[in-house]
C-alpha cells in the first residue's frame, strides 16, 4: 500500500473517532446542535432531531472506519467518499438554502473536513490497488 493511502487510512480513521464522539454529543444533548451547528433557527433543533442526526453521523462514522481497515475495497472507497459528498451538501443547503445555519466555525469545521476529505479521496483514487480481471472461462459457449 502507498504512503498516501496509509495517511489517508489515518485521517478516515480520526474522522470517524470525532464523528463518534458527535454521535455521542447528539444523544446526551441536543442542545449541541443549537449553539454550534445549527445557529440560524435554533428553534428547530429538538431531541428527535438531535438523535436523528445522531444516528445518521453514528452510520458515517462507521462507513469510514470500516473503509480505513479495508481502503483497497473500492466498492466501500466510494461509499465513504459519498459519505463526505452528503455531508457537505447538507451543510452548505442548511446554510444558503434553509438558512437555520451560520457561517461559523461550528459550521465551518465540518465544512472543511468533509472539503478535504472529498479531495484526498479524489486524489487516493490513483493509488487503489487494480484489481486483477479473472481469467477467461475455460468453457466457451458455441453457437
Amino acid at each position: 500500500m502507498s504512503r498516501y493511502l496509509a495517511v489517508l487510512r489515518s485521517w478516515l480513521m480520526v474522522v470517524a473517532i470525532i464523528a463518534a464522539g458527535n454521535t455521542l454529543q447528539s444523544f446526551r444533548d441536543h442542545s449541541f446542535l443549537s449553539d454550534k451547528l445549527y445557529t440560524g433557527k435554533p428553534q428547530h433543533v429538538n431531541g428527535l432531531q438531535a438523535r436523528t442526526f445522531g444516528v445518521w453521523t453514528l452510520l458515517s462514522s462507521v462507513i469510514r472506519c470500516t473503509c480505513a481497515i479495508d481502503i483497497q475495497n473500492k466498492t466501500l472507497y466510494h461509499i465513504t467518499l459519498w459519505t463526505f459528498i452528503m455531508a457537505l451538501a447538507h451543510f452548505l443547503s442548511e446554510v444558503w438554502v434553509y438558512h437555520t445555519a451560520h457561517v461559523t466555525i461550528g459550521i465551518m469545521a465540518p465544512l472543511m473536513v468533509a472539503s478535504f476529505s472529498i479531495l484526498g479521496m479524489l486524489i487516493g483514487f490513483q493509488f487503489l490497488e487494480v484489481q486483477p480481471e479473472p481469467p477467461p472461462s475455460s468453457t466457451k459457449k458455441r453457437n
